[in-house]
């Protein structure tokens, strides 16, 4: 009975995971560049399926193996989180200013970015925050679970609660996304505030991440 209530802390604790700020952030910077509610649950899903993957296949590793993630390493994905969060938040500036021109300027200027990226992106951004929090999940599950098995199973529903956590968000987000979209500056608006937003993210996390990879 107490394995079955630590799985279903597990896909609770995904569901909470999913709203913490530099996932909400990453996630937010992503859908704002879409036009439409498929789109916003679509990218937000394929996030949270990277994510889940890299916590099964690197936790689980961890897990039967017995070892924990090298300090250094974690602290190379916490600084590789940082960067992506700077790069998503100067990528949504540069196309707010860009939605932001008159379109005899940029007549086919739009922030929807290349297919491939719109396949990959999401899928890619979830992986990196999946390997950040690999270690410290992993060290959690192996505290207070019996077996690697039960743990690979903790980390799928983990996942999966994360998954469904940001797709929730993204289909909640799409009402007031679509009302701001049909104003003439809400495009603009929407990117440049949520570019901002993760530039601010992003830095504040990098210096400290910095500092610890250093000291190791």
């Amino acid at each position: 009975m107490s394995v079955v209530l630590g799985l279903l802390f597990g896909l609770l604790q995904g569901l909470r995971h999913a709203f913490e700020p530099d996932h909400v952030v990453a996630v937010s910077t992503m859908i704002s560049e879409q036009r439409t509610a498929r789109a916003r649950v679509a990218y937000a899903a394929a996030w949270g399926i990277g994510h889940a993957a890299m916590l099964v296949l690197v936790g689980g590793l961890l897990m039967l193996l017995r070892a924990r993630l090298p300090p250094r390493l974690d602290a190379s994905f916490e600084l590789a989180v940082s960067m992506m969060l700077i790069g998503l938040g100067g990528r949504a500036v540069g196309c707010a200013v860009i939605e932001s021109m008159p379109r005899e300027i940029g007549p086919h200027a739009h922030p929807r970015g290349h297919r491939g990226w719109r396949a990959i992106g999401p899928l890619a951004m979830g992986m990196v925050h999946g390997l950040a929090g690999s270690g410290a999940l992993t060290a959690l599950v192996v505290a207070r679970l019996p077996s690697p098995t039960t743990g690979v199973v903790f980390m799928l529903l983990f996942g999966a609660g994360a998954t469904l956590g940001m797709s929730l968000l993204a289909g909640a987000a799409g009402v007031p996304i679509g009302r701001l979209l049909r104003t003439r500056w809400g495009m603009s608006a929407l990117l440049g505030a949520t570019g901002g937003v993760s530039l601010v993210l992003g830095l504040t996390w990098f210096v400290p991440a910095a500092m610890r990879l250093a000291a190791l």
